[in-house]
């Protein structure tokens, strides 16, 4: 493949985006044109899984093609965290750069930096992206809704100087959002602070990444965007405000579609749309937080009928959107059933650029190539392992079968409607979803210790059939044992 025709790829990995939150896939109370017009122009996959169901997980998934389960990842990080992948692991950073990409993350990170904890952000936040293949980073460092409420650029606090520096346990000098949390665990970096202005992150994210694309538009490029929407705090532009039948919840994918049409436009005027392998997918499912809450007050279903939400392993916390657009290459507006895994896209990347990954690199990754450009004969994945956030509901998919080695869905639970982490058996209630394990908001004494559902037969996991079918059972759980012990 010569330099001039190596064909760029961007990845764009929103947050939380729902299965649901799309027009395409049936919202009715948010619009999003761009993202349905994507899907009209490539393929989209209505069998695609997040390895993870919840945040940092999936995103240590996407970029080593490894399962976080391995390194016993499961639960998003914070302010005072390390880098959670090891920097001799190859990642589609360093991947990419095998065949001389330029290469860069935009957006969210939520890996963490360095190597010590507590991280010290007051000296250069290394090892991080740039020491896993990437020539260029820029965002938000850990997550919208925690601190520290700054932006990074390379290894360093944007507007950070000596005198100022960053201090843990002081109050930052930030604005107050509902779902916006631990404001007064890092202050300090008054300047650096108040370039970081919540409403405007969407914008100035999309900036980079546009800036980036013009500025790299001659020569093949990777760049992996990770916008914040629609994570909490809904914080969209004052022009999306109000503009959703769905609330700020509904506002902020109003937004996210805006992001992406300012990117395919730039692609189109720099002349490199045909060249270039768009995907947009998500790195979990939509959240019951209270924004989430108001959504589906309003009658808009974040993950569509699916059940479940975000950190859970029922299907609504890790069956995500993904579409892929490549002119030429992937057929236009066709649908894929084919059980696919963000998982994939290191093995997917390295057959595109012709690189044959060793037995460590990309250890569960599997090649998706013929799935977006063809139609393949056989299923491309055989199974495939599902993190939730509590490691006992750990799940495992395997044709038309899903296992889940606990009762319930593994994820949040409160039981207050309001409560930002509402969720699990006493949400059912409110979110009128059915399930023969829950009734009245609570799992019933004779339900069996752990679930199996025939997702032909019951896409959306109403029936628990553990009790029928003990062989398949049996089965499944060897295969999370042999799939772990795998490394």
């Amino acid at each position: 493949m010569s330099q001039t025709k190596r064909p760029n790829v961007i990845i764009i990995n929103a947050d939380d985006l729902g299965y649901g939150d799309i027009g395409i896939q049936g919202a009715t109370k948010v619009k999003t044109p761009t993202i349905d017009r994507l899907a009209s122009e490539g393929r989209r996959f209505t069998d695609f899984h997040s390895a993870s169901a919840v945040c940092s997980p999936s995103r240590y998934a996407l970029l080593t093609g490894q399962y976080p389960a391995k390194q016993n990842f499961w639960n998003p990080i914070f302010l005072k965290t390390p880098l959670q992948v090891d920097a001799k692991r190859m990642t589609l950073g360093s991947l990419m750069k095998k065949a001389d990409y330029q290469t860069a993350v935009i957006g969210k990170w939520h890996l963490g930096f360095g190597n010590e904890q507590p991280i010290d952000w007051n000296k250069p936040l290394k090892p991080g992206p740039l020491e896993l293949g990437f020539d260029y980073y820029y965002g938000v460092p850990v997550l919208n809704s925690h601190p520290p409420f700054v932006y990074v650029e390379d290894h360093k606090v944007v507007g950070l100087v000596p005198d100022d520096p960053m201090v843990y346990g002081k109050k930052a000098n930030t604005r107050y959002f509902d779902e916006k949390f631990g404001i007064d665990e890092m202050g300090g970096a008054q300047e650096a602070h108040k370039l970081y202005k919540d409403r405007e992150v969407g914008t100035h994210l999309k900036d980079k990444a546009v800036d980036w694309i013009k500025e790299h538009k001659d020569n093949p490029f990777f760049l992996y965007f990770a916008p914040t929407n629609i994570h909490h705090p809904f914080t969209p532009a004052p022009r999306f405000i109000g503009t959703s039948g769905a609330g700020p919840y509904g506002d902020f994918i109003h937004e996210l579609d805006w992001m992406v049409s300012e990117i395919l436009e730039t692609l189109d005027e720099e002349g490199i749309a045909d060249n270039t392998l768009v995907i947009l997918t998500s790195d979990n499912g939509g959240m019951l937080n209270r924004g989430g809450q108001v959504a589906m007050e309003a009658g808009h279903s974040l993950n569509g009928s699916l059940l479940g939400f975000k950190f859970d392993a029922w299907e609504g916390g890790h069956r995500v959107p993904f579409i892929a657009r490549w002119p030429g290459k992937v057929p236009a507006g066709t649908i894929s059933d084919e059980l696919l895994s963000n998982v994939d896209l290191f093995a997917t990347l390295a057959k595109m650029i012709g690189y044959k990954p060793k037995k460590d690199e990309g250890p569960d990754s599997v090649d998706m190539l013929t799935a977006l450009t063809g139609n393949p004969d056989k299923p491309i994945r055989e199974h495939l392992l599902i993190s939730p956030s509590r490691p006992k509901n750990l799940a495992m998919r395997k044709g038309k079968w899903m296992y889940i080695s606990a009762q319930g869905g593994g994820g949040f639970e409160d039981i207050k409607l309001g409560d930002h982490t509402f969720g699990g058996p006493a949400a059912f209630p409110f979110t009128g979803q059915v399930n023969s394990d829950i009734e009245n908001g609570k799992i019933k004494d004779e339900a069996s210790p752990a679930q199996l559902y025939d997702l032909e037969a019951d896409p959306y996991q109403s029936t628990n059939v553990y009790e029928k079918y003990p062989d398949v059972v049996k089965e499944m759980e060897a295969l999370i044992k042999k799939t772990l012990d795998d490394k």
